[in-house]
């Protein structure tokens, strides 16, 4: 049996992965040299799925990690770390390919799991 909370954690961030998704429909590009609005939410939203996996890292649920790759949680916790210590450096085109390369299939890999176990 699953951890309901971790699965609701699950939940969230494929919730998030759907922010991030929707503000990028103009393209990440264009959201990410957005300063105002885009960049702050997508850069807000990747550091909530970060914490949500590291709530699911800290319980142990080894069933519920199988699903990421380690360099899906090394990018969430890198992103992390980088706005938290050097927001203005905050290399841009790491997040164009996290956002572009990666999330979909995080994402997918999510849903997946939650048809499959709920």
């Amino acid at each position: 049996m699953y951890n309901k909370r971790n699965l609701q954690r699950l939940e969230l961030i494929s919730k998030k992965i759907d922010a991030i998704q929707q503000i990028c429909k103009i393209g990440v590009e264009k959201a990410l040299a957005d300063e105002l609005r885009d960049r702050p939410a997508i850069i807000m939203h990747l550091i909530s799925c970060n914490e949500q996996l590291q709530k699911i890292q800290d319980s142990g649920d080894i069933d519920i990690l199988s699903i990421f790759a380690p360099s899906d949680i090394a990018g969430f916790r890198g992103i992390r770390n980088a706005s938290a210590h050097d927001y203005e450096g905050l290399n841009l085109a790491i997040v164009q390919s996290v956002v572009s390369d990666y999330l979909p299939s995080i994402k997918q890999n999510i849903d997946k799991f939650l048809k499959n176990k709920i």
